[in-house]
C-alpha cells in the first residue's frame, strides 16, 4: 500500500511534476547522475560491476576493521603479489608462444583525470552556490546534514563511516529510482512544511527582535 492517500497525491501531482523532483531536477535520475558508467554502477544497470565494487569494499572493510590488518602491510603484500604475477607471466611468455601484454592497455587514460577535474570544479561551484545562502532552506538542510554526519563520526571510525557511505551510494540511488514517485511526494510535502515553519519562525520571533536604526552617512 502507498504511504499516502490517493487524493493527497492527486492534489500535488501537477506540482510534483514541475518542482517536486529531488534537488529540483528536470531530467531522469540516470541523466542527473551523468548518464555514463558511473550512473550505470549507482543504479545497478551493470549489476556484475556494481556487485563486484561493493564486494571489494566489503572485503577491504573486513580486512581492516574485523581482522585489524595494517594498511602499509596490506599494500606491501598486494604489491609483492602483483610483482610475482607479472614476473611469472613474463618469464613464462619467454619460453612459450604467449603474447606479452601491452603496457599501454593498463595505464590510466588522460580522460579519467579530465572527468575528475570537471566533477571537482562542479562540486566547488555548487558548494559556493549553497554557501552563499540564496536558498535558505537548502543552506540549512546542508548544514544540518553535515552536523549529523559529524555527530555520527564521533561514534564510528573513519573506515566504518566510509564503508557506510559506500553502501548507501550502492543502494540508495537504485531504491530511489524504484520508489521515485513516493519519495518525491514526501520530499515535496516536507519542503512545504519546512517552509511554513521558517516563515512562522521569521514572523513570530526574528521580526520581533529589536534592531537599532542605521544612520546613513551624509556625504559632504
Amino acid at each position: 500500500m502507498p504511504i499516502y492517500s490517493s487524493s493527497d497525491f492527486e492534489e500535488s501531482n501537477d506540482h510534483n511534476n514541475l518542482s517536486g523532483k529531488l534537488f529540483g531536477r528536470e531530467r531522469s535520475l540516470h541523466s542527473a547522475l551523468g548518464g555514463g558508467q558511473v550512473a550505470d554502477i549507482l543504479l545497478w544497470r551493470n549489476k556484475s560491476l556494481t556487485a563486484a565494487i561493493l564486494l571489494g569494499f566489503t572485503m577491504i572493510w573486513f580486512l581492516f576493521e574485523v581482522l585489524e590488518y595494517n594498511f602499509v602491510t596490506l599494500v606491501c603484500h598486494i604489491t609483492i603479489l602483483v610483482m610475482l604475477m607479472v614476473f611469472v607471466t613474463y618469464t613464462t611468455a619467454k619460453f612459450t608462444d604467449w603474447d606479452l601484454p601491452d603496457i599501454h592497455e593498463i595505464t590510466l587514460q588522460e580522460s579519467a583525470f579530465k572527468w575528475l577535474y570537471r566533477k571537482l570544479n562542479l562540486f566547488l561551484l555548487r558548494f559556493y552556490e549553497i554557501s552563499s545562502g540564496e536558498n535558505f532552506l537548502e543552506f540549512f538542510m546542508v548544514i544540518g546534514a553535515l552536523w549529523m554526519i559529524s555527530v555520527i563520526g564521533n561514534h564510528f571510525s573513519s573506515l566504518n563511516l566510509l564503508f557506510f557511505c559506500v553502501i548507501c551510494l550502492g543502494t540508495l540511488p537504485a531504491l530511489y529510482e524504484e520508489y521515485e514517485k513516493e519519495v518525491d511526494h514526501l520530499i515535496s510535502k516536507g519542503k512545504k512544511d519546512a517552509t511554513k515553519m521558517l516563515k512562522k519562525l521569521d514572523a513570530e520571533v526574528l521580526k520581533k527582535i529589536p534592531r537599532g536604526r542605521v544612520k546613513e552617512k551624509k556625504r559632504k
